[in-house]
């Protein structure tokens, strides 16, 4: 959860903020262009969201950044379960962008893509409840795909809970 009290400078005056444990991942400003930009060596908010859309994408950004480094002054339960529910986000054919990027992996992003001969999980979100869920209605997980060795994030707690086989490049 972000701090208050360690609100960079570099954000323009409203409700969202980033704070000085950002790690500079870039996940906000890929979900939320609009608001988030790069200032320094951290993201900031550079725009408050002003219409629906860009505060979904700055609730999305909220959910997704691996360190809880982007707050509220005010947080909008509506739009918060909203954005929440939005996570596996379709891409395209059967391509969805995970979410919940971990701090494991530094806040690389992972994808789950649906396959007649079984899912795979490209890389690894935090374990929680809500993608467990979601990647059980979607069909389970048959293989995991690790780009990174070393940035494994929770991808054997995933192997584990859907029996899935873990690969490497």
């Amino acid at each position: 959860m972000a701090d208050p009290k360690k609100r960079l400078d570099s954000n323009v005056f409203g409700n969202f903020f980033v704070d000085a444990t950002c790690i500079n991942c870039d996940t906000c400003r890929q979900l939320a262009p609009t608001s988030f930009a790069e200032v320094g060596e951290f993201s900031s908010v550079t725009a408050q969201p002003d219409d629906d859309q860009r505060l979904h994408q700055a609730y999305q950004a909220l959910l997704a950044c691996p360190v809880g480094s982007i707050g509220t002054e005010r947080s909008d339960k509506v739009r918060l379960q909203a954005a929440m529910s939005s996570f596996p986000m379709p891409l395209e054919g059967g391509v969805f962008y995970c979410g919940f990027n971990s701090e494991k992996s530094f806040g690389a992003n992972s994808y789950f893509i649906q396959h007649p001969e079984g899912n795979w999980l490209i890389d690894s979100p935090r374990y929680i409840k809500h993608l467990v869920d979601a990647v059980e209605r979607m069909g389970g997980l048959r293989y995991i795909f690790l780009t990174h060795e070393d940035d494994v994030a929770d991808a054997a707690r995933y192997a584990e809970r859907f029996g899935a086989c873990r690969r490497r490049p």
